[in-house]
């Protein structure tokens, strides 16, 4: 499938990760990818996607089963990769498009889709009228870049105009401290300012609040849910403003710069900067 209109689209989504736009799109997580590496790097993962890790296996296995949709899962009875029955049944899976998990892998993830749909309001946010997995794109205004997105599960509109959109997230732990730092490491402020730039930019809704479904992920798989602030969306849509501006202009030159061209002055960080000054003046 190729899209050249925007709008939203009922897609999988091993096909949104390729990029179905004709010439290209930014995603949230490609955006992302441009700041806290480089162009370069950005380009290459383009080319040559980085293969699942156990950890992605395990959150793309918690979304499937907490949304209804995506890949199956295939249980591998076994406790580790390290014999050649779990290693090939393994690539039997990948190659099929299923999702492999090991025993307590499996157990983990039914547990962890049976806590959260005891927890009312996440529950709430995930489910009921709308549809999970909904692709979105749309065209930026200002620098003419398409744009994408895969939104967990999109809500119908409410009768005041709102749309309560929500992302879900797999974690270490669900304090709100560790969400908050989560928060700037992860770049969530940016995805949620994406999405939500992203509904308004196709009309489906007046107001987006935008939200965080964070859960644990060893027992008892605690549950914890977030809004995301106006400053922290205001950030997350700074930064993503630099990393569209970028992505523009690596597409328009066709020049996509590694860390550091030619030679750079580095010093000590600033910390060590500070602690030194203090030391010698002191």
């Amino acid at each position: 499938m190729v899209i050249t209109e925007p709008g939203v689209y009922d897609l999988p989504a091993e096909v949104y990760h390729r990029d179905p736009v004709q010439g290209g799109s930014l995603s949230s997580s490609g955006a992302r990818k441009l700041l806290a590496t480089c162009p370069a790097r950005f380009r290459y993962e383009l080319d040559n996607p980085p293969e699942s890790t156990a950890a992605m296996n395990l959150g793309t296995a918690a979304h499937r089963l907490v949304l209804g949709v995506g890949a199956e899962l295939v249980e591998i009875e076994a406790t580790d990769w390290r014999t050649k029955a779990a290693k090939e049944q393994r690539d039997e899976a990948l190659a099929a498009g299923m999702v492999p998990l090991l025993t307590e892998q499996h157990e983990q993830v039914h547990a962890m889709a049976a806590a959260l749909r005891e927890h009312e309001l996440a529950s709430v946010l995930l489910s009921g009228a709308g549809k999970p997995e909904q692709t979105l794109v749309w065209r930026d205004g200002p620098s003419g870049v398409w744009r994408r997105m895969l939104a967990d599960f999109l809500p119908e509109v409410e009768p005041t105009g709102r749309m309560y959109l929500t992302d879900y997230k797999t974690s270490v732990s669900a304090h709100p401290a560790a969400i908050s730092k989560a928060i700037e490491s992860y770049g969530y402020h940016a995805q949620g300012a994406w999405y939500v730039d992203g509904v308004k930019a196709l009309g489906l809704a007046e107001e987006v609040p935008f939200f965080l479904v964070v859960q644990e992920k060893t027992r008892p798989y605690f549950v914890s849910v977030v809004q995301l602030n106006a400053l922290a969306l205001d950030a997350g849509r700074y930064a993503n403003r630099r990393a569209i501006e970028l992505y523009a202009d690596c597409r328009k030159s066709d020049h996509w710069p590694p860390y550091v061209e030619g030679l750079a002055q580095i010093g000590l960080p600033g910390w060590a900067e500070n602690r030194f000054l203090q030391e010698v003046t002191s």
